[in-house]
């Protein structure tokens, strides 16, 4: 009887990768009889009772702004790196869509002077913007479910700077 070392599941003899998270190698053999520690907490997993697992937490940042702020201002979520980072990141993506959608009606002042071109150049504009944004929320949604902590290019970084400036 093996554990895995990366998420403590218990492993068949003879596999040489965990069923539950896809790790390869690097398994405890246990004796049998012999007394099994419990595995050590890993990312994405809770911490404290009745809290939820961090990749959890970092995915509902993402469902709207609000989350984001309760994530922010809450105990224990607030105390965590990883669910502030992603709080902060979408906080900041809200923010920049927010900055966008601006700009974007004062280009459609400017070209509303254009009459069929330029209603067709904002149309595509608006199109790429939106499908754009929401790529880019279902990418950071399942990168936060799968624990990571991917950065938008310039909002990712100053995410990682508050989330860090505890």
């Amino acid at each position: 009887m093996a554990f895995c070392s990366t998420c403590g599941a218990q492993i068949a003899d003879g596999t040489t990768t965990c069923g539950a998270c896809s790790a390869r190698a690097g398994f405890t053999p246990v004796q049998t009889g012999a007394p099994v520690a419990a595995p050590t907490p890993i990312a994405g997993t809770a911490t404290a009772p009745g809290a939820m697992a961090d990749n959890v937490a970092g995915m509902l940042a993402y469902i709207t702004i609000i989350p984001a702020i309760i994530f922010l201002v809450m105990e224990p979520y607030n105390k965590r790196p990883f669910v502030r980072f992603h709080s902060f990141q979408n906080i900041f993506f809200a923010v920049a869509l927010i900055v966008c959608w601006i700009a974007f009606t004062i280009l459609a002042m400017v070209l509303a002077f254009i009459p069929i071109l330029g209603h067709l150049i904002l149309a595509l504009l608006w199109f790429a913007l939106a499908v754009g944004s929401f790529v880019a929320w279902i990418v950071m949604l399942l990168k936060a479910n799968g624990g990571q902590m991917w950065k938008l290019p310039f909002i990712g970084d100053l995410a990682e700077k508050q989330a860090n400036a505890m």
